[in-house]
């Protein structure tokens, strides 16, 4: 089977109405997800006394607490899956330049773990990103030249906040609906991409920390970045600023769910 052959196949996999409607569903669930994070992240910012992380796994953690929530994880174990298979399809078919192959290709990654995640937790299972975090950061401390595998890791977490930023500052991100959402939706975007670009420096800047000093548990991911701002001048409301921006953001996402280009 030739290059040709391949594109058209996925081409033909992508245009699948199963495989769209889950998609979809992964941006619904994607936005319970952020809602969740922005939740526990205000509860930790107003010592509320919120036992969860302000990451991936205290959110899925909160939703396996309850029947509902974790109806909505076997939801979210089919929605991300469809939405990994879309963007990996996307990676082989575009024409577009090679970055944004790569743009696909890592979206593609990222919902399959999310997926995967999910599946974990609905089955009774239990992880912890912050975990994971300090786990990938000692691997890559293991290897020769660790040290600068996990700045690399942490510029591309900084540049990745920075796309985020942009993204939200030039509304980018209509680009990815197929109708305008309206003004209401579009500042909500803004803020939600924003404030998520600026958690994603964060948490690169907790990369950089854990190369400096050499400890993997400087690494602590998304919910060490939501204390490393609490920790901050101010820290309370900056907080509080993100983790809104983070319910902004998943509000977006059901709107999105309606309107994704897919």
């Amino acid at each position: 089977m030739d290059g040709n052959s391949v594109k058209q196949a996925a081409r033909e996999a992508g245009n699948q109405d199963a495989l769209l409607m889950a998609a979809r569903v992964g941006y619904a669930v994607n936005g319970v997800l952020h809602l969740l994070i922005g939740w526990i992240a205000l509860q930790i910012a107003w010592g509320a006394g919120s036992s969860g992380s302000a990451d991936q796994s205290g959110a899925l953690g909160s939703l396996a607490s309850n029947t509902m929530g974790r109806i909505i994880l076997w939801i979210g174990v089919v929605g991300w899956l469809g939405l990994g298979l879309w963007q990996a399809i996307e990676a082989v078919i575009t024409r577009e330049e090679a970055k944004d192959r790569a743009k696909y290709a890592a979206k593609a990654v990222v919902y399959f773990v999310l997926s995967w995640s999910a599946f974990e937790f609905a089955r009774g299972g239990s992880s912890s990103s912050k975990e994971q975090s300090s786990d990938f950061t000692a691997s890559l401390m293991s290897q020769p030249f660790g040290t600068g595998l996990v700045v690399l890791v942490a510029l591309a977490m900084v540049g990745v906040g920075v796309y985020h930023i942009h993204k939200g500052w030039k509304r980018k991100f209509l680009s990815d609906l197929v109708e305008h959402p309206g003004p209401t939706v579009v500042k909500l975007a803004r803020f939600g991409y924003i404030a998520k670009g600026v958690a994603l420096i964060v948490v690169g800047s907790l990369f950089v920390t854990a190369a400096l000093e050499n400890d993997p548990k400087e690494a602590t991911g998304l919910d060490g970045a939501m204390k490393t701002i609490l920790e901050a001048p101010a820290g309370q409301w900056l907080l509080t600023i993100v983790a809104l921006g983070f319910v902004a953001f998943g509000i977006y996402s059901f709107v999105r769910a309606k309107t994704a280009r897919v």
